[in-house]
This record gives structure tokens, sequence and C-alpha cells, in this order.
């Protein structure tokens, strides 16, 4: 687990900005011992959406998967993280993603009760079939790229 990583999970936003600014870690680095999370996945399961926040804006790629195919916004349907939830899909990262076993994270959210996540993200999946049918008829935005 990298510096980055620990900051992300802790929630020690100077540090990553400190990390990321030096350009001492890639944010998408994949943790080996930790089924390839990266330190947006850990961000992600702990709810601090601040540090999710800079972590994109300095090129976070959220498809990224683990090992089972979890995105962050399948831990942050796990952990409740609703905040998280709503950032991701404001930047139209995929929050409606299958993982290695056809799990969703709208079903991850309703295995663990977090019902305001439940809401959420069944109201958000329109949308997202709305944004990937226009990458697939326009290409993706400039920033996607």
């Amino acid at each position: 687990m990298t510096e980055l990583h620990q900051a992300a999970a802790v929630g020690d936003y100077d540090l990553v900005e400190d990390i990321l600014k030096r350009n001492k870690c890639s944010p998408n680095q994949k943790d080996i011992d930790w089924n390839n999370k990266t330190p947006l996945h850990w961000a992600a399961a702990k709810g601090q959406t601040e540090i999710v926040r800079i972590l994109i804006e300095n090129g976070a790629q959220p498809s990224l998967t683990t090992d089972n195919g979890w995105t962050p916004a399948h831990f942050a349907a796990e952990s409740g993280k609703l905040p998280v939830l709503r950032y991701l899909h404001s930047v139209s990262a995929p929050i409606d993603m299958e993982d290695c076993y056809g799990n969703r994270p709208v079903r991850i959210a309703k295995i663990y009760g977090h019902t305001d996540c439940v809401q959420f993200l069944e109201r958000a999946k329109t949308e997202c079939r709305e944004h990937r049918r226009t990458v697939l008829l326009k290409g993706p935005p400039p920033n996607d790229i």
C-alpha cells in the first residue's frame, strides 16, 4: 500500500494534495496486496468525498476495477456513502457497472440496507444509460480521452 493509498483511506486531504502535487505516486496505482484497489477505491469506501474529488481532478480513473470487478461506486454503495455516489455521478463516473459476479452498486447497496443509496442509484440509472448512448453516438467528451 502506497502513502497515497493510506492518506486517501484515512482522509488526510493535505497529504493527498501534497503527494499529487509532487507527482510522488500515480492516482491510478493499484495495490496488489489489497485486490488491486486504487487510492480512489479507498477514498470512496471511507466516504472521503473531497479526496475522491481531488483524486479525479488529478487523473484518477473512476472506471478502474479491483480483482473482483468493483469500481469506486461499489465501495461507496457497500459503505452507504451517498455523497460519494452523488459526486461520482456528477462527473459521469460509472455508477452502474457490473462486477465479476453480475452485481451492480445498487444491488450492493440493497444487500447492506442503504436505502438512500438504492433510491439514488435507481433514479440515476436512466441518466447513466443516456450518457453511454451519447458517448456511443458522439464519442467521449475531450476530458475522457
